[in-house]
């Protein structure tokens, strides 16, 4: 399920990323990299705080939807 549909509160699995190869290294260069665990800090319309290895990160819900996460 894409990270994007996860509300406040959850933490998920990365488990792989969709779009381009640039926009993979820009995601993983903020943290984001398979295996790692996500959590939902607060959420609002036009994006998300999430923590990923125990940092705050922003993101915006078009990012968010190309982030694949599976249940702990």
């Amino acid at each position: 399920m894409p990270l994007s549909m996860m509300e406040q509160g959850d933490t998920r699995k990365i488990m792989e990323f969709r779009g381009k190869e640039e926009m993979k290294r820009r995601l993983q260069d903020m943290g984001f990299t398979k295996g790692e665990y996500v959590r939902v800090a607060e959420e609002n319309p036009g994006g998300m705080i999430l923590v990923v290895k125990g940092v705050k990160v922003a993101l915006n819900r078009a990012l968010a939807d190309r982030i694949m996460v599976a249940e702990c």
